[in-house]
């Protein structure tokens, strides 16, 4: 998953207790942020144990699944009865992270004096937290049949540390799970033919990011205008040599995302985070790219360590992160640790825009459409009207940490970069 990535949301799973698994077969489906992945199984066997529901969030490296796979030759059971031998798998979230760790372990079905089974992570965490055979027949489990899940034995822990307790050898009453109230939803007011559509995943994600990051950070907006007329002349001249060379379109993108990169070195407090009233320096400009997708929502992927991109590198960084998202493609790392975030509005026609900033980030830049005007030309021999191309930049940053010179500085080191193109530049 990335090791910037900590955590992940069940979405559903897609095989239930005592399914059969296939090697590399997907097991359930998880999601980071706004990217989906499947969680597939390295091994074939049953799946007898899902250790937590959908809409849980589990951390990177927590066992979520159990996994039986039969072994080879067979073992004796306590009470004599023949018993296959198994060994179980640990599926967990870390197995599309690039370490994975499974945790196996030769394990027969245990009958205790009330004929129940133990998997084996409740038998490892009671030989480790020294639970005896006695103790854990009498814990109530809130699993399928009453088996005693991971939850079961960890909160039994937690309450026998506070308040020791001596060992009940009755049996105790099964336990109810706990329904969590979700809270209610305020009637949908709609008129005769109206259409009632739900919000998807992503879509609900995004709202609340947004939401959240307006209640969180003091927006303020500069703007500023840049002449472009040699970046479209020079791309012009060397867009088709270069296709013909890399085999990839060389779009603005790539131009722009290197002069932003280069204002961030400059102005290194543009690229930083405040976490409370703690402001985080960033070694790296990992610049955040949005784009939209063809439901209409949008995302962001991270180009790492810009600022040491060429602008070959820096291109073929921009499609390939495009192409992935517009194919649903992105890793949930491909979106994680951006240090500032760059978006495009002129893609769809507008001039200049107000970005909501991404949090725990200061600043965003939107770059507006270029267009084709009239303009004051300035020359040693006098200023005279002429046709240029120009474009707005408008820059929205975190007024509790980012002051309006700060601000309004390296919005304009941006506009000096683009507008001291080189044109004769060779790529």
């Amino acid at each position: 998953m990335g090791e910037s990535v900590a955590e992940a949301t069940i979405t559903s799973w897609l095989k239930e207790v005592g399914d059969t698994i296939e090697s590399d077969e997907a097991v359930l489906e998880i999601a980071t942020d706004k990217v989906d992945s499947e969680v597939p199984s390295e091994v074939t066997g049953v799946l007898v144990e899902k250790l937590f529901n959908v809409d849980d969030v589990v951390q990177v490296g927590q066992v979520i699944a159990i996994i039986e796979t039969e072994g080879e030759g067979s073992v004796e059971a306590p009470k004599a009865t023949p018993a296959k031998q198994a060994v179980t798998e640990q599926t967990s979230v870390a197995q599309v992270a690039k370490t994975v760790e499974v945790a196996q372990e030769i394990v027969t079905s245990v009958s205790s004096s009330e004929d129940r089974f133990y998997s084996p992570l409740v038998k490892n965490i009671a030989k480790k937290e020294g639970v005896s055979q006695a103790e854990l027949d009498t814990l109530a489990g809130t699993g399928k049949d009453g088996r005693v899940t991971k939850n079961d034995i960890l909160e039994h822990l937690e309450s026998r540390s506070a308040t020791p307790q001596p060992v009940k050898t009755t049996e105790a009453p099964k336990a109810t799970p706990v329904k969590t109230e979700k809270p209610v939803q305020a009637p949908i007011i709609s008129s005769e033919g109206d259409e009632i559509i739900e919000m998807s995943r992503m879509g609900k994600l995004i709202a609340h990011h947004m939401v959240q990051s307006v209640q969180t950070s003091a927006h303020v907006q500069s703007f500023i205008e840049a002449d472009v007329t040699k970046i479209w002349n020079w791309r012009k001249k060397v867009k088709d040599g270069f296709f013909k060379r890399e085999g990839e379109n060389l779009t603005f993108t790539p131009i722009f995302m290197e002069a932003v990169a280069k204002a961030l070195r400059d102005f290194p407090m543009m690229n930083i985070s405040l976490q409370g009233d703690t402001i985080v320096k960033k070694k790296h400009i990992n610049l955040g790219m949005a784009a939209a997708l063809g439901d209409g929502n949008l995302i962001v992927p991270v180009i790492k360590d810009a600022d040491q991109l060429n602008l070959v590198g820096m291109t073929k960084k921009v499609n390939d992160l495009a192409n992935r998202a517009r194919l649903n493609q992105l890793k949930p790392d491909d979106i994680q640790g951006g240090t500032y975030t760059v978006t495009n509005v002129g893609t769809f026609g507008s001039i200049m825009g107000t970005p909501i900033i991404s949090q725990p980030q200061v600043g965003i830049l939107a770059l507006g459409a270029i267009r084709k005007v009239p303009a004051v030309v300035e020359t040693p021999e006098g200023d005279f009207i002429g046709i240029r191309y120009r474009m707005f930049l408008s820059h929205s940053y975190d007024h509790r940490v980012v002051n309006g010179a700060l601000g309004g500085q390296f919005v304009k080191a941006v506009k000096d970069y683009l507008e001291a193109w080189d044109s004769n530049r060779e790529i």
